[in-house]
């Protein structure tokens, strides 16, 4: 995440500043989690009243990541992650999705809130046969993150680089798309990008975002449109369905129907 932390302290957990939301505990709050404070409750409950749309965004968001984890460990055959803007652990983190279809698989998570990477020691345990590793690295700082992640990762084999929610928190929009080109760069042919990002689609949502901006000291995050969400994908080829709402991205079985578009669209790209 790109939410600073405070001071360092001891084994990481005097850096845990709770006098200031944080996105990852807010999103952990929304999705029903317990990891998370007051500060990010209240910031939490201000978004849901102005737009009561919120939780079904990190629902539906959260089904995208399941999907796209399957899609690329299942048919494209990927066995190597490297995620940033991890957040909390939940249920059917990354790496328990991609090990279920291949338990060789590698995965590299990257945060920069201390909460976020104590918890993931504790919890994200690899299969015997793959790795996981947890690194505390901010994605404004790529070359770290790729210096960092080569310890577990092979860049001479293709990544699934997951950008998931994150780059809304970096506000300016070249330098958000310089972050997923560098990043690019390092990874070989047959690597793919999954992204996805809170829109402008929805009026009630961008209120929302606008007044947790103005009334909170956490990072401000910014929503933005469908099409510059597909210019994060330049020079790849974009599978289908492309640039969707996250709830319409590969829907597998719908027994109540096709759930409603949501203010989060997404996609996927394979670097040729």
């Amino acid at each position: 995440m790109t939410d600073q932390a405070a001071e360092p302290g001891p084994a990481g957990l005097s850096k845990i500043d709770i006098t200031r939301p944080h996105s990852a505990r807010i999103w952990n709050y929304l999705l029903g989690g317990k990891d998370n404070y007051e500060v990010d409750r209240a910031a939490g409950d201000r978004i849901v009243a102005l737009a009561p749309g919120m939780v079904d965004i990190t629902r539906h968001s959260r089904a995208f990541i399941g999907r796209v984890v399957r899609h690329l460990a299942g048919t494209a055959g990927i066995r190597q992650f490297l995620d940033i803007g991890t957040g909390l652990p939940t249920v059917d983190n990354t790496h328990e999705i991609a090990q279920r279809v291949a338990p060789d698989c590698r995965i590299v998570y990257v945060d920069n809130d201390p909460l976020v990477l104590v918890h993931a020691r504790a919890l994200l345990t690899s299969t015997p046969e793959g790795a996981c590793d947890y690194l505390e690295a901010d994605a404004r700082d790529p070359e770290k993150i790729l210096r960092a992640a080569a310890a577990t990762l092979d860049f001479s084999r293709p990544v699934g680089l997951m950008l998931m929610g994150i780059l809304g928190l970096v506000s300016d929009y070249d330098e958000a798309r310089g972050i997923v080109d560098h990043l690019l760069a390092a990874l070989p042919a047959g690597s793919y990008l999954a992204l996805n990002d809170g829109t402008d689609t929805d009026p009630a949502y961008v209120e929302a975002i606008r007044r947790y901006n103005a009334g909170t000291r956490a990072v401000p995050y910014t929503p933005r449109s469908p099409e510059q969400i597909e210019g994060y994908f330049r020079g790849l080829d974009l599978l289908e369905p492309g640039i969707v709402s996250c709830s319409q991205w590969r829907l597998e079985i719908a027994p109540f129907g096709t759930p409603q578009e949501v203010a989060c669209y997404g996609g996927v790209g394979r670097k040729p």
